[in-house]
């Protein structure tokens, strides 16, 4: 074994580009489509860093690689000429003598389809090509594999002369093939690793040509069916560099680790130098005092190793991401010259597993997680430095302290922010193979693969150790478990056993994960596994809480599990960000984060994005399966975040008397005391602040409990009283603002009592009148008219003061569907519940008690097997009381229903609302803890939540009552009887908002307006559900069986 493949072995290196200054060869085009040959004097992997030459100003350019001395930008605009099909690709456009005069002008990074140059497409399994090409590997389609062809002259700089330069592409896919001044330099796959290539030799002084080209599609891609855009191009920085030619750092690993009971911080580095060099380390606090600083010489085979020891160092970890400074020193042995200088950022942190628990510095952490795809609505792959900033921003609004990369390793600059801002990194490799599926023919599994898979851990691995954020590896995603990943996990582990490694599809069992990571386990079987002592693995949900659409149901039983068993852990949301695409993007890389906060801000309804489907009916889809995000494409919150932000907080309030004002607030942290936050408290009283103070003081240890008392008592109120609390950031830290709420509770003093129902008594004032000839009762008073139709048996006529309370056509009438959701169609619940959609209602009969005030309307509902009654009393005030009641019959086999109550057809511009129960944000059964119960008010556009597909919104859980009028004042109050209700206020059918029996490439701003304000009340509604979005149905406490229901309400006349 020769000594340079020796060393790439040791170091961990991949060692498809050692050999990469042989003898000149040529390119057969075979290797887009061979799946043993992945590079072709591909530049050796090595851990992410730059060597800053000895008079770059590190301190002044705070370690900004592209103000170095050292550093050649590749972005910009390159002549660029783009073909349909692969065999149509110019074959000679690399010659330094080729015409490109009529090529255009395209970016570097620069998403092909988002610039006009094919389309996007979505699948979430099955390659991209599925449906118009038959799976062969290693063989790839030749039709519709589109081929980008680039070009450019560069000047290199003079003080270059001699030195090795390398090329560095930030993440091409799929493939790429270099040319430098007519020569061919190389060939790389691994779209999600950035590709580097020497290219000393191909140079000359002052101007040459680069030229590259890539493929829509190679072998590769069957390792990269990834669930989202398939896109194409190049992603990332894209960059050249200088080095000394003979003597530098080729790579660095530094392992830490805590001793003496986690106290003490040990950094082992491990260096591959070249030539006669020797290497001053110099580690520095971030205050810059000097820590530690030895010197280290390489042996024969060019290692060194330093192993540095710090006593009581400050620790890193999420919670206090603490970052060292480590400066690495090339000199020449010989001469003492400086050549280059490499710093490195540096935290103290132990990862173990002990006793069935993943333990983060000795604390068994909870990972409080989301997946996160690298996704711009504009720039699809490139994501700039600040859209990454303010995903991190959101997240720490979100408390969201743990990230997966999936599928796939993100751009270095993405693992630099979570050691500077503190997240627990799941760093995944660029593995999936779904299309092949899990069986046993799954091809996947057999040897043919091996070598990909094996090659995208090390690159995954040998790129990315550095970072302390990392905490697990994951081995890739949903490819068929086999020895493959075993053979991958075995020499993971030979390079680093600081940390675990997990494989989901390895399950509870498998030899290659050190973690039971699965995906989209129930409540149910994560309590299962956690009290079963057969099972010894950490359980950690590598991806739970489906938030497609209107969902994130049920996340409190995930994570009330989670605080109560040891075992389990966590888990990581899918997903982060919905991936729609702008319809018409406009990339612009100059966009500030407030500039991104403020886009986020103006979405709306006509904010039109697109999803799988929306560009061709030729392409595969799997529609909007790519919009499961947390947060919508410019970052703005979905609905369920609020819920997320919840239950992930790490500050608990909870009541231990509040007849004595006492509480109990526990500090959730692992390694951060309280003392920056502060508790603000306000006791409502019917929606109302009565009293409010602050405790300014939280002094509460980490995992520690305190309790407070609040001078809440002494005084009694009418009605409901409510304690509201907020702990809030006293000073600013990095993203946050001080006064930043990052935790709330809301407990109850003092219940809400409903309305006392009142028996209909007789008036004398009303002159009721039953027209059998026009078909219609009506009840008049003094300044209103109620009017029934004896057809329908149902409301036609709600005049108070002059005013309508119904539009022109309008009714009060039962509802027994909602605009089907994501989950609810995954559920097939627009064909399973099918029969409440419509259902037929035949007038039975109809009773007028003219001294009552009262017409009873009885109706027989043979879809379902129910008898219906509605009863109006009307009052002499005009108010209504209408009480519907549902029987079922004997032998009924009604479905479960997606929500029981009425619906009121309101004139278009009744439509502010004000309203005391939950809100602002919509909420139901399953999802509403966020919410707080208060006062609120909302006009109908404000409540209707644009969905980048249309489905269900709007609705608002434990409402008490509801105030619904004009811009004048003039309408009604909705007061329940009995018990709290749902309630939404739309200027939106839902017939028109629901999707029908099979989707549609339908979006939120086609839908049309309703003449109405339709108003919903639902005395029942089923929960969105949040286990998936492809089968499960929300969990049964949170379902609606069809059972004899009823529910009771008055609606009361309100003028300004």
């Amino acid at each position: 074994m020769d000594k340079l493949f020796l060393t790439a072995l040791l170091m961990g290196m991949s060692v498809s580009g050692i050999h990469a200054q042989k003898a000149a060869i040529e390119p057969t085009f075979s290797e887009w489509h061979d799946l043993q040959v992945n590079a072709v004097n591909r530049f050796a992997t090595h851990t992410d860093f730059f060597a800053f030459a000895p008079t770059d100003d590190l301190q002044a350019k705070s370690w900004d690689k592209k103000q170095s001395k050292n550093y050649l930008s590749l972005d910009g605009e390159w002549k660029f000429d783009w073909v349909e099909n692969a065999d149509q690709r110019p074959k000679d456009f690399f010659r330094t003598d080729y015409d490109d005069s009529k090529w255009k002008a395209f970016p570097v990074p620069g998403i092909w389809e988002v610039n006009g140059y094919g389309d996007p497409v979505y699948v979430n399994v099955g390659f991209a090509w599925r449906g118009n090409f038959v799976n062969n590997p290693p063989e790839v389609p030749i039709k519709e594999n589109h081929v980008g062809s680039y070009r450019r002259t560069i000047r290199i700089p003079d003080s270059w002369n001699g030195k090795q330069v390398i090329a560095h592409f930030g993440s091409v896919t799929s493939c790429i093939y270099l040319w430098v001044n007519g020569k061919f330099v190389g060939y790389s796959e691994d779209s999600k690793i950035g590709p580097e290539f020497d290219i000393t030799r191909y140079l000359k002084k002052g101007d040459n040509q680069i030229a590259f080209q890539v493929f829509r599609w190679s072998d590769g891609s069957y390792c990269e069916d990834q669930d989202f855009w398939r896109l194409s191009g190049v992603a990332r920085d894209s960059y050249l560099y200088a080095r000394d030619a003979q003597k530098h750092l080729e790579d660095i690993r530094v392992t830490p680790d805590l001793v003496n009971g986690y106290k003490d911080g040990t950094l082992n580095v491990n260096l591959q130098l070249a030539g006669s060099t020797k290497a001053f380390l110099i580690l520095e606090d971030t205050n810059k005092n000097l820590v530690y600083k030895t010197v280290v010489k390489p042996d024969k085979t060019g290692r060194a190793m330093a192993f540095i020891e710090v006593k009581d160092p400050k620790k890193w970890t999420a919670e206090t991401p603490y970052l060292y400074n480590l400066y690495v020193n090339v000199e020449d042995a010989k001469t003492g010259k400086n050549l280059e200088t490499i710093p490195l950022r540096v935290g103290f942190r132990k990862v173990e597993i002990k006793n069935s628990q993943v333990l983060v510095n000795g604390q068994p952490v909870l990972f409080k997680g989301a997946n996160r795809h690298e996704m711009d609505p504009d720039g699809g792959y490139v994501v700039t430095p600040e859209r990454m900033i303010q995903d991190i921003k959101v997240m720490k609004q979100l408390n969201v302290n743990a990230v997966r990369t999936c599928h796939y390793p993100d751009d270095p600059l993405w693992y630099d922010l979570c050691d500077e801002y503190g997240l627990y990194v799941v760093a995944e490799a660029n593995q999936e193979s779904h299309g092949f599926g899990y069986g046993d023919d799954a091809i996947s599994g057999t040897p043919l693969f091996a070598k990909q898979i094996m090659e995208r851990n090390q690159h995954n691995v040998g790129t990315k150790f550095n970072h302390p954020s990392i905490i697990f590896w994951s081995l890739g995603n949903e490819t068929k478990y086999s020895k493959n990943f075993d053979d991958a996990f075995d020499w993971v582990k030979s390079q680093d056993k600081s940390r675990p490694v997990q494989y989901e599809r390895a399950e509870k069992e498998g030899y290659a994960t050190e973690i039971f990571c699965p995906m989209y386990y129930s409540p149910k079987a994560c309590e299962e596994y956690a009290t079963n002592d057969k099972y010894k693995l950490p359980l950690i949900q590598c991806e739970y809480n489906h938030t497609m659409g209107n969902s994130g149901g049920n996340l409190k039983e995930y994570w009330d599990l989670i605080r109560k068993y040891p075992k389990y852990q966590g888990g990581f949301d899918w997903d982060f960000v919905d991936q729609g695409l702008h319809r018409t993007p406009h990339f612009d890389a100059s966009r500030s984060l407030e500039d991104y906060e403020r886009a986020a801000k103006e979405v709306n309804v006509k904010t039109e994005y697109t999803y799988g489907g929306d560009y061709n009916k030729h392409d595969p889809s799997d529609n909007n399966f790519n919009c499961n995000g947390m947060i919508g494409p410019d970052r703005q919150l979905n609905p369920h975040a609020y819920e997320v932000g919840y239950e992930y907080q790490d500050i608990w309030a909870t009541p231990v008397n509040l007849r004595e004002g006492k509480i109990q607030v526990r500090n959730e942290y692992f390694f951060r005391n309280l003392s920056n936050y502060r508790m603000d408290w306000a006791l409502v009283n019917e929606g109302k602040v009565v009293k409010s103070g602050s405790i300014d003081e939280l002094n509460i240890a980490p995992q520690h409990t305190a309790e407070y008392t609040l001078p809440i008592t002494g005084k009694q109120y009418d009605g409901e009283v409510l304690l509201n609390i907020d702990f809030k950031l006293k000073t600013a830290e990095p993203l946050m603002a001080a006064g930043q709420t990052v935790a709330t509770a809301q407990m109850e003093v003092q219940s809400w009592k409903p309305m006392p129902k009142m028996e209909p008594v007789a008036g004398n004032k009303l002159k009721v009148t039953d027209d059998k000839k026009d078909n219609q009762v009506s009840f008049k008073g003094q300044n209103f008219d109620i009017t029934f139709s004896r057809t329908t048996g149902f409301l036609t006529r709600y005049q108070v003061g002059g005013h309508s309370l119904l539009g022109e056509g309008g009714t009060l009438k039962p509802n027994f569907w909602r605009a089907v959701t994501d989950n609810d169609m995954g559920a097939e619940y627009q064909k399973k519940l099918g029969a409440w959609r419509n259902p037929q209602m035949n007038l039975k009969s109809l009773v007028v008690e003219k001294k009552m005030n009262k017409l009873t309307a009885v109706y027989d509902m043979p879809g379902v097997g129910a008898e219906l009654n509605l009863i109006y009393t009307v009052a002499a005030d005009g108010a209504l009381h209408v009480s519907m009641e549902m029987n079922l019959k004997e032998g009924s086999k009604a479905p479960h229903m997606l929500r029981y109550g009425m619906l009121m057809q309101l004139p278009y511009d009744m439509d502010k609302s004000v309203f005391y129960g939950r809100g602002p944000i919509e909420s139901y059964a399953d999802r509403k803890l966020s919410q707080r119960i208060g006062l609120y008010e909302q006009t109908a556009d404000e409540q209707f939540f644009p969905y980048i597909r249309p489905q269900e919104t709007g609705t608002k859980a434990d409402i008490r009552w509801w105030k619904q009028t004009d811009k004048n004042g003039n309408g009604f109050r909705i007061q329940s009887d009995e018990a709290p209700f749902y309630a939404s206020a739309l200027h939106y059918n839902i017939s028109d908002l629901d999707e029908g029996l099979e989707k549609h490439q339908r979006h939120s701003y086609q839908v049309p307006l309703s003449k109405y304000t339709n108003l919903t009340l639902d005395g029942a509604m089923m929960g969105v559900g949040g286990v998936n979005s492809w089968g499960e149905e929300p969990l049964k406490q949170y379902q609606l069986p069809a059972e004899n229901r009823s529910m009771h309400f008055w609606i009361i006349p309100v003028a300004k």
